[in-house]
């Protein structure tokens, strides 16, 4: 029965990074391509997301949210507010990405955001823990300083901010009773976020059936059964293996970025990588034992 639930355990969390690598691959394909605009992307990707989730729920549990009042909504405002200001920059930060910049900078600002997080809930950090921030702090400083390879600084920025955002999510969510019924209702809150700044954006409104079906890729499979396959995951790790497993997930996307859009991985890239993920795999790995979740 161990193995079993070793060998599920290990299964879950190879496809949830991979669904999540995906919403890297999915968004610079159909942005890179002009067949949606970044806003309407992010507004059918999170309202699909919505859905499936609601879906989800009332397969699993027999019920799903109400959707008139927040009277029986789990979740907040806040929270969406935090899923919002991660899924449009992100949107809009892969205009000017590629795949494999981008997921490394998201993903380098969300262990970076969780791990300054905790020590900042009172966590006592260690040796290992500020070298390893040091060390992705540099990283990421390197990837976004001017030069001939480096990423255009406002859609760099644009991402940072949407992984800040993520980290402050899973910050928020960390003690969560109902993961499933509560990102439900945040995804179900920030459809109208969304919706407005499609209102705000709709002069530059494109979508295409190519676009569309990208879009709701990313928000049903990537994201909706992504995390429900993550949070699945998650009962069979402890909280420092969820750390260092996420760091497959730039690599994962870079390889996504490589074989369907056929990116080049540069030497500042890779340089930033290896500072990136292995100073966030030093500061996740040096965490003092008190404080590792079984």
């Amino acid at each position: 029965m161990t193995v079993s639930f070793r060998a599920r355990t290990v299964i879950l969390t190879a496809v949830s990074m991979t669904a999540f690598a995906a919403n890297s691959v999915l968004a610079r394909i159909a942005l890179l391509g002009a067949t949606v605009d970044a806003a309407s992307f992010t507004t059918i990707r999170l309202a699909s997301g919505a859905v499936t989730l609601a879906l989800i729920m009332r397969v699993t549990a027999g019920d799903s949210p109400k959707t008139d009042g927040d009277a029986g909504i789990r979740g907040s405002w806040a929270s969406a507010l935090m899923l919002f200001l991660y899924a449009a920059p992100f949107s809009f930060a892969y205009v000017g990405l590629t795949t494999a910049t981008g997921a490394l900078i998201l993903f380098g600002l969300v262990q970076v955001t969780m791990i300054a997080g905790a020590l900042l809930l009172g966590e006592r950090p260690t040796a290992a823990q500020w070298l390893g921030l040091s060390l992705a702090f540099v990283g990421l400083v390197y990837l976004m300083l001017p030069g001939i390879e480096a990423p255009p600084l406002s859609s760099a920025l644009l991402m940072a901010l949407a992984g800040f955002s993520w980290g402050l999510y899973s910050l928020s969510g960390r003690n969560a009773v109902d993961p499933l019924g509560e990102t439900t209702g945040n995804f179900a809150r920030s459809v109208l976020l969304v919706v407005g700044m499609t209102l705000v954006t709709l002069p530059g409104l494109h979508i295409e059936p190519a676009g569309v079906l990208l879009a709701v890729t990313s928000g049903t499979l990537a994201s909706g059964i992504g995390y429900v396959l993550w949070y699945a995951a998650l009962r069979g790790l402890t909280a420092t293996n969820a750390g260092v497993v996420q760091l497959s997930v730039p690599i994962l996307a870079a390889a996504g970025g490589v074989a369907f859009l056929s990116e080049a991985i540069t030497l500042r890239l890779a340089l930033s990588a290896l500072l990136i993920l292995g100073g966030i795999a030093v500061a996740v790995l040096g965490r003092a034992p008190s404080h590792v979740e079984g």
